[in-house]
């Protein structure tokens, strides 16, 4: 296993070959540029057997992934902000066609205004169309999400796209050391792509097509069992990777000192790694905080989430979307997995980082303190205080 300083986006670039997937479809969009540029070395110089096929646009980039996948191949594609809205219907195709694509979306805000730099309302804002979600804290996770992510998504109890989110330019042009596993690790890990959901000469079946009221929800019933059968493959996946890699992953969530903490902040992505910090520094002084890191989106973590917080006073929901005229869409999803469970913990919400605003410690501490106070507020950092 070798060591390299690599930006989140080229770490992900090597997991997706170590996939070994057969066809990848490209459109550049900052700041998810990187990714497809770096597969195209890879192919040119035949260290990754892949058909790449530059297409015209975003939409055209997901519709060649279905076609591929739709035939037997392995298929990858990746995108950013207006680039994955612009995909938006065909996200809805390969989901209801059952197709395990895996898809990098680096995270960015969406327009207007226009912005080039990250917050996470472009996936957020997808999240009911029957993708797999999952966010990566760093660039080694990353790495390894690009690996599991196949595993994952062909699962035959799943067989669900799978898209991987990168907080854009924080992890996607932020460079670390980043273990590169062996060729021969991952195919131990990953083995080639099979199924029979394609189309098939010698075994002809129908696929893509119309289905009446009276049939229709048996089909969407099966692709929401589908992500919900995720849960287990994603354990069995980090299982088997912990066993040939050496390093272990905690499903759908991470938690960190929330046994006993009476304070806790819940989040995703990268923003995740300042919140551990802080949080160390707050327990030297005898503070009882901790940190709940959403690893996935979809399938959601209720049981997870209702049992590390549980005993907490109250909790603290940062997150860098709105669902404008309600709340953000992660406390919506947190307040439903606490209701489900019957657990009565004051929360709020905090929106930070849209448009790639900064979040320093101090609003971290901010946050910490404030949950000492106000309850169910919902608060936007940075805009002098305002809450609705």
């Amino acid at each position: 296993m070798a060591k390299e300083f690599l930006s989140g986006n080229e770490a992900f670039a090597y997991g997706i070959r170590l996939a070994r997937p057969q066809v990848i479809s490209a459109y550049p969009i900052t700041p998810q540029t990187i990714v497809v540029e770096k597969l195209s070395e890879m192919v040119e110089d035949t260290s990754l057997q892949a058909e790449f096929i530059h297409v015209e646009s975003e939409h055209s980039a997901l519709s060649c992934a279905i076609g591929a996948s739709a035939v037997g191949a392995r298929a990858f594609t990746a995108t950013s902000s207006q680039g994955l809205l612009y995909m938006a219907e065909c996200l809805t195709y390969a989901s209801g066609g059952r197709f395990p694509i895996v898809m990098m979306n680096a995270n960015r805000s969406t327009a207007l205004p226009w912005n080039i730099y990250g917050d996470q309302r472009d996936s957020l804002s997808l999240l009911d169309c029957g993708w797999i979600q999952a966010y990566a804290e760093n660039a080694q996770e990353s790495l390894d999400l690009a690996l599991m992510s196949y595993y994952i998504a062909e699962h035959k109890a799943v067989s669900t796209p799978f898209m991987a989110n990168l907080d854009g330019f924080v992890l996607t042009h932020t460079y670390e050391v980043v273990e590169v596993p062996e060729k021969e690790q991952a195919d131990l890990f990953l083995q080639p792509y099979k199924t029979e959901n394609k189309m098939d000469l010698a075994t002809p079946r129908n696929l893509a097509f119309s289905v009446g009221p009276d049939h229709n929800i048996a089909f969407k019933y099966k692709e929401h069992v589908g992500i919900l059968n995720a849960k287990k493959a994603i354990l069995e996946a980090e299982s088997k990777f912990a066993e040939i890699f050496g390093r272990k992953y905690s499903g759908l969530t991470e938690s960190y000192h929330t046994e006993d903490a009476d304070y806790i902040i819940i989040t995703l992505g990268s923003i995740a790694g300042l919140v551990k910090e802080t949080v160390d520094k707050l327990r030297a002084q005898g503070e009882k905080v901790g940190l709940l890191r959403l690893r996935y989106m979809r399938p959601f973590p209720n049981e997870e989430v209702a049992a590390a917080v549980k005993n907490a006073k109250a909790i603290g929901v940062l997150e860098k979307d709105i669902s404008f005229g309600n709340e953000g869409t992660v406390y919506t999803n947190v307040n439903s997995a606490l209701q489900k469970a019957g657990i009565s913990v004051p929360s709020s919400n905090y929106i930070g980082g849209l448009g790639g605003r900064n979040i320093p410690e101090e609003e971290i501490l901010y946050i910490f303190e404030d949950l000492k106070n106000e309850k169910g507020i919902i608060e936007f950092l940075g805009v002098g205080g305002a809450k609705a």
